[in-house]
């Protein structure tokens, strides 16, 4: 990726400016640490004066100012952008280079300095440094930034997940309190039904938080052992069976008698579960689940297909983001984290592999996920 870095000269030599602008005319700055290439456009100026009124017109990032100017000197210049919270990378440009005059310019914000006489590769190196420190702070301010709207995202969305089942328990128990119903205690079954699901879904909700954390903060310990995925997906298939028979759901398996791969068994039971549960979940009732097993030579296939209400394009793009779930009047009746395909997102960047979906509306869903069996899982965290 490409940059441009405003640079501004501020020298009361003519031979210097021009100097300088000759010398980084073709200049580019390489950064295969943040994958960048850097060239700069060159302003001038010849006293503190016009320098801080270029400032005014065209901000630039970099500033190679010169420490003794007619008028107000270099260090007036630091001092006015200092007073006004200006913030520019400025390095000082002086032929009096004693240790005072750096102490000086360093405490009022100079990041470098550079001695007269100097070398167009003196320059340039400096330029380079100047230009990198430059890059790599804003970035990390970028990343901060980032990082506390997600934050701010990740509470604001589990404030309003826990709230509505929360409101849900509370309500119901204020018509026990009350004996609203009368005092049979029957006639409570159902309400007393409703709020157990409510805990269940809040259950989940903490157990996929954990489980989220665990991961992406790589304090879970992993077994890496080999794993029969027969074995994973007839256990998730078990674990399904129930709300799958109450609905009327067939799940069927297209699989070889065994397929192995190394991994982490609580990890591959996560996915497994994730899908197998998710088809039954958002299948329609009479409706069928395929589980396909596919031995890629490298990798290991996995698709999980189901007849149920499917989604649009738009819908299937942010599927696997966290807290997102397809809201409509199809899923409205249907509780979740919101949680657990994005889990399933980060367990299959583990083992180098990848998830996807292809969906179509009131037709039904196929999740396939693909998995690296012949080397070992990588330990490294997915971002």
């Amino acid at each position: 990726m490409e940059d441009q870095l405003k640079l501004l000269v501020i020298d009361d030599e003519p031979g210097m400016r021009k100097g300088t602008e000759r010398s980084l005319r073709h200049f580019t700055a390489e950064y295969p640490d943040l994958q960048l290439t850097v060239k700069f456009s060159i302003a001038q100026a010849a006293t503190g004066e016009e320098g801080l009124a270029e400032i005014e017109r065209n901000r630039p990032d970099i500033l190679l100012l010169d420490y003794k100017l007619p008028g107000i000197s270099g260090l007036e210049v630091q001092e006015r952008l200092v007073e006004q919270k200006i913030e520019i990378l400025t390095v000082m440009i002086s032929a009096y280079s004693s240790l005072q005059t750096v102490i000086t310019a360093t405490k009022r914000g100079a990041f470098d300095f550079l001695v007269k006489p100097f070398t167009p590769d003196e320059l340039r190196v400096t330029l380079r440094r100047a230009a990198h420190h430059l890059l790599v702070h804003r970035q990390a301010l970028k990343l901060a930034e980032e990082r506390r709207r997600i934050r701010f995202e990740f509470i604001r969305v589990l404030g309003h997940e826990l709230k509505a089942p929360l409101g849900a328990i509370e309500s119901y128990l204020n018509l026990y309190q009350k004996r609203t119903l009368g005092t049979e205690l029957a006639a409570y079954d159902q309400i007393v039904d409703r709020s157990l699901i409510r805990l269940d879904g809040m259950r989940k909700l903490i157990l996929d938080l954990l489980d989220l954390t665990r991961i992406e903060s790589g304090n879970k310990q992993r077994q890496l052992l080999s794993v029969d995925l027969c074995e994973v997906v007839a256990m998730a298939i078990e674990t399904a069976q129930p709300e799958a028979d109450g609905r009327q759901i067939a799940i069927r398996t297209a699989m070889p008698a065994e397929l192995t791969l190394q991994g982490d068994r609580g990890e591959l039971e996560i996915i497994l579960n994730n899908l197998v549960s998710n088809a039954v979940k958002y299948n329609r009732d009479g409706g069928a689940v395929t589980v396909t097993l596919t031995d890629l030579g490298e990798q290991v296939e996995i698709a999980v297909a189901d007849t149920g209400i499917g989604m649009t394009q738009q819908e299937a793009d942010k599927l696997f983001g966290e807290f997102v779930r397809i809201k409509n009047a199809k899923t409205a009746s249907i509780l979740g984290s919101g949680l657990g395909l994005s889990i399933v997102k980060k367990l299959t960047a583990l083992y180098a592999g990848d998830v996807s979906v292809r969906s179509e509306p009131d037709v039904g869903s196929t999740f396939t996920v693909r998995l690296d069996k012949t080397a070992p899982p990588s330990e490294a965290r997915p971002a």
